[in-house]
């Protein structure tokens, strides 16, 4: 089933409409489909390079609508949830659960796992569902979509740009063991530079 999709994705990034089915793949698969768009983004580039930047945005903007759509279907599932741990007697678990998550260090530990999620191969559709389960603040959710996703999407993108099928290549045998890299490292570095900061604050 996964390999019949994946060829489908392919098949529709030489569609006269790719960009229509593009943003549907982007929006789809944040919440729930198993393809990522860089599958449509990659070929989509190098047969319009010129295109480049719009095919970006349109992964980036509908990825993150379809993850506020993940998000709202973990926040309308906790509420229902909600009514049955009541009933069982665990709305005290849940709770705690749910702050140590959206609190305290527990909160910067999901900003990062967030900002993997977005940028590295991990399912970021769990993550986006989680983050409404556990009600963590959307408009935070919303922005670090943005910058991992975008980050993601303007280098595959721009990539597929700059070298065509050699990145095509690349992607196939290496591209998410470098993603994960690249991602762990700027996290890193953002840490860094938060502790400097506070330190010297």
């Amino acid at each position: 089933m996964f390999n019949t999709l994946y060829k489908k994705c392919l098949n529709l990034a030489g569609h006269k409409s790719s960009k229509y089915y593009l943003a549907i793949v982007s929006f789809i698969e944040s919440s729930f489909f198993p393809i990522p768009p860089d599958v449509m983004i990659i070929p989509m580039v190098i047969s319009k390079k010129r295109d480049f930047l719009k095919i970006f945005l349109i992964a980036t903007i509908f990825s993150v609508l379809g993850g506020i759509f993940g998000y709202l279907i973990g926040l309308l599932f906790f509420e229902f949830g909600m009514k049955i741990m009541t009933f069982y007697g665990y709305e005290e678990k849940v709770n705690y659960l749910k702050n140590s998550l959206t609190q305290g260090t527990g909160f910067y530990a999901w900003l990062g796992i967030l900002f993997l999620a977005g940028f590295t191969p991990l399912p970021y559709k769990v993550f986006t569902i989680v983050s409404g389960l556990i009600g963590f603040n959307l408009f935070i959710f919303v922005f670090i979509s943005l910058i991992s996703r975008g980050l993601r999407f303007f280098i595959v993108s721009y990539l597929s740009y700059k070298f065509g099928e050699l990145f095509t290549k690349f992607m196939e045998q290496h591209g998410s063991r470098w993603f994960t890299i690249i991602g762990i490292l700027i996290l890193i570095i953002v840490v860094i530079f938060y502790l400097i900061l506070k330190f010297y604050a």
